[in-house]
């Protein structure tokens, strides 16, 4: 899917995103972000902020950044929480210097995303040595004949998402890149908890 057309599929779910999608994501955002130290100082970037779902979890100490394609969700979440900077950006091409994050929250957006292995090279770009990426999608394991989400991958690609994407080999191309944590997550284990560090 295009970048244009995301705007467009994202605009229109913008009012009804959080009924949709708060009831099963929200716990699992607040176990990603429990990663961050609250008692330190630690520069975040949301990737993909969309409506502002992760803000309410955000430890207070952190200095927190969000970017996301569609302007009809970035007002709403700096309608949720107005100190927080947002900018219009595209994950593929972030507008931040290297090394400037502690943390990249990207929670749902990788399989959102046109190229995903673009999106994670610069996520990784962004982050700091030592610095981890906070991953929530619905990925696929390495072999894993899963024929019902491989067959709604066409019409989940209708509402501007994938459900066939396998992660390591979007991984594959990043060797800084080191897995820490990785676990099912939500409806039977289609969705991962994924803890990406950035080697020195």
């Amino acid at each position: 899917m295009s970048r244009s057309s995301l705007q467009r599929a994202y605009g229109i779910w913008a009012p009804i995103y959080d009924r949709a999608v708060r009831g099963f994501s929200e716990p699992l955002r607040k176990r990603s972000l429990r990663q961050i130290p609250q008692d330190t100082s630690c520069q975040v970037l949301i990737d993909g902020i969309g409506t502002g779902l992760d803000i309410p979890f955000l430890p207070a100490h952190c200095s927190a950044v969000g970017i996301d394609l569609t302007h009809a969700m970035l007002r709403r979440a700096q309608d949720l929480q107005p100190s927080i900077p947002l900018a219009r950006a595209d994950a593929e091409s972030l507008p931040f210097a290297d090394a400037s994050f502690d943390f990249v929250v990207m929670h749902l957006i990788l399989a959102v995303v046109p190229h995903a292995e673009q999106a994670l090279a610069e996520a990784s770009r962004v982050l700091k040595p030592h610095g981890r990426i906070l991953l929530l999608d619905k990925f696929l394991r390495p072999g894993q004949k899963a024929w019902l989400r491989r067959g709604l991958g066409r019409l989940a690609g209708a509402i501007a998402t994938h459900t066939d994407i396998t992660f390591e080999d979007v991984l594959a191309g990043r060797p800084e890149l080191h897995c820490v944590h990785d676990e099912p997550a939500a409806i039977g284990g289609w969705f991962r908890l994924i803890t990406l560090e950035k080697q020195a």
